[in-house]
């Protein structure tokens, strides 16, 4: 009874990139990527894919999951960083012309890599008082394309991907608040938003034209810089912190938890994790090594492939943790498929 994921989905571009093929275009090797990040290889937008089209795949194999037809779906939460346009219309009202969910409100998170916990967190509160509604929680990334890709500190990192589920409530609307399965920290440190930046938007004033009218602006390309020492040290101190303060609100320790579905950044940062909370690294669903860090993708994409693995069944205790630029991080522990 209650919050539940009904129905998980993903999906990842046929094309691929492997640390080989950038290595013949820039100063590095296969062996230096793998041992610095965990990577080998990334999923790379084709020709007629973008964040769009990779978030209506996964949202559909979601809902076929779930058996949820479009028009059931009453809310689309869409979690990314790499938009179609900037920033408007929203992707996820392009996403739900595409899927057909005529009678769902659509809205786009941006709170980079940890906006999909984000994301599910606003959803699970629309269905916890709109109990004949079903929302659609989507992560999707296009990072490939904001990549300065003659930068091996940062173009190695990132690939592109999108993770979808289902949420649905069997309670009378504010029910689920009296007996909540699940809780949920959100976080932001903002004295941190330089470590990771894409440069744009309208932080600086246009020239000034005849008349004090503002004149041309000049087109300028965005860039994604990372400050990857920094960012490092925040994300292994920062998700550690997350989980435990979890565990300790629901009275559990970490070595109860079942799985960990862990923002998959950098194989380095999880390792680090996994000896602060004195887990086994087992504990860990690990991709990243074949997707790289998708972002606001990379929790539900894990989500969806430890389903359809049988890893992830009825009555695990799962901790999902993220973090991302902002700086934002976030963690929910619930018994799976509970909310």
């Amino acid at each position: 009874m209650g919050v539940k994921i009904l129905g998980t989905g993903s999906y990842l571009p046929p094309k691929t990139v492997t640390n080989d093929d950038i290595a013949a275009a820039l100063d590095t090797s296969d062996e230096w990527i793998y041992s610095h990040t965990g990577i080998r290889s990334r999923h790379v937008a084709g020709e007629g894919e973008s964040t769009s089209t990779m978030a209506a795949e996964a949202g559909r194999a979601a809902m076929a999951a779930a058996g949820v037809e479009p028009t059931e779906i009453g809310l689309i939460v869409l979690a990314t960083s790499t938009a179609d346009y900037n920033p408007f219309p929203s992707t996820a009202c392009i996403v739900q012309d595409m899927l057909g969910c005529r009678n769902a409100g659509a809205f786009d998170l941006q709170a980079a890599c940890a906006g999909f916990v984000y994301a599910l967190e606003q959803a699970r509160g629309f269905v916890n008082f709109y109990p004949d509604k079903k929302a659609l929680v989507i992560g999707a990334e296009c990072l490939t394309r904001v990549l300065d890709w003659t930068d091996r500190s940062s173009c190695i990192l990132f690939g592109d991907g999108a993770g979808a589920v289902v949420l649905g409530n069997d309670e009378a609307p504010g029910a689920a608040s009296m007996k909540t399965k699940a809780h949920t920290i959100l976080g932001a440190d903002g004295a941190g938003a330089h470590f990771i930046q894409r440069t744009g938007g309208c932080r600086e004033a246009l020239p000034a034209g005849a008349g004090g009218v503002p004149g041309k602006s000049v087109p300028r390309i965005p860039e994604l810089t990372l400050k990857g020492h920094d960012v490092f040290a925040f994300a292994v101190r920062t998700l550690a912190k997350v989980s435990s303060e979890l565990c300790e609100k629901l009275g559990t320790t970490p070595g109860e938890i079942d799985r960990v579905f862990a923002h998959q950044a950098n194989g380095r940062i999880i390792e680090a994790v996994a000896r602060r909370m004195k887990l086994p690294l087992s504990k860990f669903w690990l991709n990243l090594e074949t997707t790289a860090n998708t972002s606001a993708a990379s929790i539900p994409i894990s989500l969806d492939q430890a389903v359809r693995a049988g890893e992830l069944r009825e009555g695990m205790k799962i901790l999902m943790v993220g973090f991302g630029a902002g700086l934002t991080y976030a963690g929910t522990y619930c018994t799976w498929p509970e909310l």
